[in-house]
C-alpha cells in the first residue's frame, strides 16, 4: 500500500510539543534524536527510486507519485522531519542505501523523499534546488565565498530555511565533522553573563546576501539576530554575512561596540563544548535541522585522493508545513512569517518558469502557505520596511 504526502493536523500555531533548550551532555545522554530505518524502510526508499528513475522525469515536474513511498519509509521519513520542530530541533536519521547508488540515482532518490515533507527553495546564485557539498577548489573567506563548496572549517552560522537537511555519500579522510549548537542555549548563557546584550541582538543588524539576492534587490538586508515573538523562539546570526555588510557596503549602518560585543560573544558560546556538540556524519546518514533554534558549523577536512572517494554530501533546503511563525521583522528576508508557509531560501538570479510552477503545485500538495511575491520581488509593503531599516 502507497502513502501520500503527510500534512499536520493541526496548525503549527497549536502545537505544544516545540523546541527546548539543550547542551550537549543532554545529547550525549539521550539518543533519542537519531533514528535507524530498517531494511524495509531502505529498500523502500531504494524501490521508490527505481520506480522514479524508470519515468525519466525532470526534477521539476515531478510529484510525490513519481516516488511512492511505502508504509516503513513513509513512516520513519515523517518521523524524522517532524523531530524537526520537536524537543530536540534536529535529527540524524541513518540507513538510506547510498552505497548501492550512482551520484544521480542519490540525487533522485534524496530529491523524491523531499516531495513528501515540504517544498524544496533555491540556494544560490544560480538558484539550484539541490547542492553538492564538497570542495571545489573555492574560497570560503573572499569575497561572496559560501562555505559549501570548499574545504575550509565553517564559521557557525543558520541557513535560510526551516530545515537545513544533509545525506552523506561519502564522508572525508579526515575531519569534516559536523557541529551543533542550541541557540537556546546560547540566549540563556547571554542572560546570565551580559542580559543588556539581549535587546541590542534584537535591534537591526545587516548581512551581506553574498551575491545570492533576487534581481532588483540590493545586496544587503536587515535581519535582527533574536526574534521578537514571545511564544516562538527564534534566532538566526552568520557573522560572515555581517562582517561582509560591513566591508562590501558603506552605506549599511555601522556596527556599534555593543553589537560587537553582543557579536563576539555568540561566536564563543557557539564553540563552547558546553553548548557545542560534535557530530561524524557516516555515509548514508541524513542530517536534519532546523535553523531557528540552533547554528551548525563544520571542521576543515583532508579529501582522499581518490576521487570517488571524495567527501561529498548533498545538500536541500526545505520549508516544511508543520513549521513555526517567524518574527514580523524577518519578513524582508524570509518572504512571509506564517506558519506552514513556504518562506525562506535565496532566489538568485535564474528562477525559471519550471521553477515557479513546481513551487506552486508543490505548495498546493502540501497545504502550504504561497503568498503571492515569491517570483523574486518582495511585496512592496517589505520593501518599503526594508528601505527604512537602512535609511534608520
Amino acid at each position: 500500500m502507497m502513502e501520500a504526502s503527510v500534512t499536520p493536523s493541526a496548525p503549527a500555531s497549536a502545537r505544544q510539543d516545540k523546541p527546548e533548550i539543550w547542551y550537549s551532555a543532554d545529547l550525549d545522554r539521550d539518543q533519542s534524536w537519531t533514528l535507524r530505518m530498517s531494511d524495509e524502510a531502505a529498500e523502500g526508499f531504494d524501490r521508490a527510486m527505481r520506480h522514479a528513475k524508470s519515468l525519466g522525469k525532470p526534477l521539476l515536474d515531478m510529484t510525490s507519485d513519481d516516488f511512492p513511498l511505502e508504509p516503513a519509509s513513509a513512516d520513519i521519513l515523517h518521523r524524522a522531519f517532524r523531530a524537526t520542530q520537536r524537543r530536540w530541533g534536529m535529527c540524524l536519521l541513518k540507513g538510506f542505501p547510498v552505497h548501492e547508488w550512482s551520484v544521480e540515482e542519490a540525487k533522485l532518490a534524496y530529491w523524491g523523499l523531499g516531495l513528501h515533507v515540504g517544498v524544496a527553495r533555491t540556494q544560490n546564485r544560480t538558484s539550484e534546488i539541490m547542492n553538492d557539498v564538497r570542495d571545489s577548489g573555492a574560497t570560503y573567506k573572499s569575497k561572496n565565498g559560501r562555505g559549501y563548496n570548499t574545504k575550509a572549517a565553517l564559521d557557525f552560522h543558520a541557513d535560510s530555511c526551516d530545515v537545513v537537511a544533509l545525506l552523506c555519500l561519502h564522508p572525508a579522510r579526515s575531519g569534516g565533522q559536523s557541529k551543533i549548537t542550541s541557540s537556546f542555549a546560547m540566549v540563556e548563557e547571554i542572560r546570565k553573563r551580559r542580559p543588556e546584550l539581549i535587546d541590542v541582538l534584537k535591534g537591526p543588524v545587516f548581512h551581506s546576501y553574498q551575491g545570492t539576492q533576487a534581481p532588483g534587490r540590493p545586496g544587503f538586508y536587515n535581519c535582527p539576530v533574536i526574534g521578537s515573538l514571545a511564544d516562538h523562539f527564534a534566532l538566526r546570526a552568520n557573522r560572515k554575512n555581517t562582517n561582509a555588510a560591513q566591508a562590501d557596503f558603506p552605506e549599511v549602518p555601522r556596527l556599534t561596540p555593543a553589537l560587537t560585543e553582543a557579536l563576539d560573544l555568540l561566536d564563543e558560546l557557539a564553540a563552547d563544548p558546553r553548548l557545542c556538540y560534535p557530530m561524524w556524519l557516516e555515509q548514508g546518514d541524513l542530517q536534519l535541522l532546523n535553523n531557528y533554534v540552533m547554528l551548525h558549523s563544520r571542521t576543515e577536512f583532508e579529501d582522499f585522493d581518490d576521487e570517488t572517494k571524495r567527501r561529498h554530501l548533498l545538500r536541500l533546503w526545505m520549508s516544511v508545513p508543520d513549521s513555526a511563525p517567524l518574527p514580523p521583522e524577518w519578513e524582508y528576508y524570509f518572504g512571509d512569517v506564517r506558519p506552514g508557509s513556504v518562506r525562506g531560501g535565496v532566489r538568485g538570479s535564474y528562477i525559471t518558469d519550471e521553477f515557479v510552477r513546481f513551487e506552486k503545485r508543490q505548495a498546493e500538495r502540501m497545504n502550504m502557505l504561497l503568498k503571492p511575491g515569491l517570483d523574486g520581488t518582495a511585496p512592496a509593503s517589505t520593501a518599503a520596511a526594508g528601505e527604512a531599516h537602512v535609511a534608520a
